[in-house]
């Protein structure tokens, strides 16, 4: 895939699907900002690209609080002299699996403030300064869970249906100014967050495998594969839309 020597943002990278597309950025040559609110966890995935060979630092950064993105886009052009690529993928879920009528505050105000919320943060910086630029590349991090019905887990969905939507809409403000933006929708991949949902029954991996085609969970690496290809030139016709990476999931 040809990054090499593009300057990438990608939040919530301390682990997971961040990690992995980091790490993946870092192996084709690209200039690497791994973005996490977890610094410790930001700092070893960059020493990681480092010690590979790549080109990468960390940035601790909280994607609900505007002026800590707007300080996280300044100064990565600072350094690299642009920002050719955003990977918008910090993300969390709500800590309780409810129904809607159950469902709490503090869980819809806390997952739709970084899962939402951020991406706006994270978009209209990145695309200001893209449009100073003349070009640029952003690639969002929705879910299965935003483009289909999924129970107990509103604010999740809520925040993911939103990514999916404000992907589209700015896909098509900004495709005449040279600024492509997709966004990519895992289903049950391996992550925190899938942890968390397996944590809830002993037999809960079985229960939703049983609605996976493939038979499997998805990976980190698979993901990330997806990302860096729509970052790439090798994608430069699209815009506006959504891959749906599932085993099959949504058929």
């Amino acid at each position: 895939m040809n990054v090499k020597d593009k300057v990438v943002i990608i939040t919530g990278a301390g682990s997971g699907i961040g990690a992995a597309t980091a790490k993946l950025f870092g192996t084709h040559g690209a200039k690497v900002v791994v973005s996490d609110i977890n610094i410790g966890n930001a700092t070893k995935v960059a020493e990681e690209i480092n010690l590979q060979g790549g080109i990468a630092s960390a940035v601790k950064t909280d994607v609900t609080k505007y002026e800590e993105v707007k300080s996280l886009v300044a100064d990565t052009v600072n350094k690299h002299g642009s920002l050719d690529v955003m990977v918008n993928n910090a993300g969390i879920g709500g800590k309780h699996q409810a129904k809607t009528a159950d469902h709490t505050d503090d869980d819809w105000h806390n997952v739709i403030a970084v899962n939402q919320t951020g991406v706006f943060y994270c978009m209209k910086v990145a695309i200001k300064q893209m449009l100073i630029q003349g070009k640029g590349n952003i690639v969002n991090v929705a879910s299965l869970a935003g483009i289909k019905a999924s129970g107990n887990n509103l604010s999740y969905s809520a925040s993911k249906f939103a990514v999916v939507g404000m992907t589209k809409s700015a896909a098509l403000e900004y495709g005449r100014k040279n600024i492509r933006i997709n966004a990519v929708c895992p289903g049950f991949t391996h992550s925190a967050l899938l942890e968390q949902l397996l944590s809830v029954s002993p037999d809960m991996g079985d229960k939703l495998k049983r609605f996976i085609p493939m038979g499997r969970f998805g990976e980190a690496d698979e993901i990330a594969e997806a990302i860096c290809w729509l970052a790439s030139e090798n994608s430069k016709f699209i815009t506006g839309e959504t891959i749906t990476l599932d085993g099959g999931t949504s058929l």
